[in-house]
């Protein structure tokens, strides 16, 4: 597992160093230099469901390069980004010192973040956009999320569908599932120079390791952690052209099936809270 583990890590610290470019490629992140009220697209995506975060204790779970982390700081609430990349965090550090944006980083693997963060101390877990699919065992994600959270604490998170996981982007004449739904104990092994957004130059370290796991499974997961469901919505779009040649680009930043369109889910939202303490 440890191989798994250093082999993903120095793929996501070469995809910091191109994400984080200021060239207007990979995150595009001048922008939120330039722009102090701009928000990452997929946090406005979800920012009628995630409600008013004001003065919340926030933890944001496999941060990257802080562009979500950031943005929920610009929401109020007190962030703190953890993510396993050394590279991505200081990209992500580089970043908040120059727009300003009172965020904290932590390095840790998703597994050890109990060791170095307060557990039972957050009143928001946020987790975004293709953050699960790296992780090996959803039970042991979920019990991480509950020992974070505060009583009465809330899990947030978005993530690409199942579904779309276990499809072939690399056939476009139709969607086609090749890849297993529900959770391996043996991961996808992949190895492949490009990223889900324009760079300025190909990967070097390009094999990553990954898993699927199934809705019903996420969701057990999480009742059996303890936490109780209060949302989950299915969407039928993704923040990156996850299916190229298939898709169209939406105002927001969002990309659906297009000839297919409604065919799949493609995302979903989930939110599950904390009991509180009795009185």
């Amino acid at each position: 597992m440890q191989e798994y583990l250093d082999t993903n890590r120095a793929n996501w610290d070469d995809r910091a160093s191109v994400h984080a470019a200021r060239t207007g490629l990979g995150y595009g992140v001048q922008r939120y230099v330039d722009d102090h009220a701009l928000l990452s697209d997929v946090v406005r995506f979800d920012l009628d469901r995630l409600g008013d975060i004001t003065g919340l204790r926030t933890v944001h779970l496999q941060c990257h390069i802080g562009t979500d982390t950031l943005s929920l700081a610009r929401l109020g609430a007190r962030v703190t980004g953890l993510d396993f990349s050394p590279v991505a965090l200081a990209e992500a550090r580089t970043l908040v010192a120059e727009t300003g944006d009172g965020v904290d980083f932590v390095e840790s693997d998703v597994y050890s973040a109990l060791s170095v963060l307060e557990p039972a101390s957050f009143d928001l877990v946020y987790t975004g956009i293709g953050a699960l699919c790296w992780l090996p065992s959803i039970d042991r994600w979920a019990a991480v999320v509950a020992g974070l959270l505060a009583p009465g604490g809330r899990l947030f998170l978005r993530e690409g569908h199942p579904v779309l996981w276990a499809m072939d982007e690399r056939l476009d004449d139709d969607l086609h599932l090749r890849f297993p739904y529900f959770e391996q104990a043996e991961p996808l092994a992949w190895d492949d120079s490009s990223t889900y957004v324009a760079t300025d130059r190909p990967l070097t370290a390009t094999k990553t390791y990954e898993w699927n796991h199934g809705l019903g499974e996420i969701v057990t997961a999480l009742l059996n952690a303890g936490l109780t469901l209060t949302m989950l919505i299915e969407h039928d779009s993704v923040p990156w052209e996850a299916l190229p040649g298939q898709m169209v680009g939406r105002a927001d930043g969002e990309f659906a099936l297009d000839a297919l369109a409604g065919v799949a889910p493609l995302s979903y939202t989930i939110q599950a809270v904390k009991a509180a303490d009795p009185l």
